[in-house]
């Protein structure tokens, strides 16, 4: 069946605006978490002992914003299959709590300044990653994928936060 070209445009304007939410709201994510980064790096950070393989701090700022970028355009293939689905909304819900975890870490680690519970929490995001791949790789596939760079980095992550816990 044919679209007339008004309902086309619309679906496609609407496609657009989805993209740009769900990115916005992935990068949103990036942004709460460098408010408390930001001021803490030069004081408490650079106080802390630090594994060997710990990047230099310029690193995790690009690295993030990639990855929310992927998160985002991941969400938003889940989301263009139809809102009104069950499993679209129980799906982009998984999305949530793991953007919600993700977002709180930094908050825990370096406004809190506590290893200890944002181990804790890493452990959990890891865990709500895994859980958002499953239910996204039911819906579409590429999106599942989009999410890979950003597990091996959370798994990289929970090193880093693992490594200063010990260390500190």
């Amino acid at each position: 069946m044919r679209l007339p070209p008004s309902l086309k445009l619309r679906r496609t304007s609407n496609n657009f605006f989805r993209l740009v939410i769900a990115i916005a709201v992935s990068e949103a994510a990036g942004i709460i978490g460098s408010v408390f980064t930001v001021s803490a790096i030069p004081t408490w950070y650079a106080g802390l002992v630090k594994p060997a393989l710990n990047p230099p701090s310029w690193v995790f700022g690009p690295v993030w914003t990639i990855l929310y970028a992927l998160m985002g355009i991941a969400a938003f293939w889940v989301w263009r299959m139809g809102w009104e689905r069950k499993e679209i909304k129980m799906a982009l819900g998984v999305f949530g709590i793991q953007l919600f975890l993700n977002a709180i870490w930094s908050i825990i680690f370096f406004g809190l300044h506590s290893s200890t519970w944002a181990l804790v929490d890493i452990i959990l995001l890891w865990f709500a990653i895994v859980w958002t791949m499953v239910v996204f790789y039911k819906i579409s596939k590429p999106a599942a994928y989009l999410l890979i760079p950003y597990l091996l980095w959370v798994s990289f992550a929970s090193y880093l936060n693992y490594s200063i816990w010990l260390l500190n």
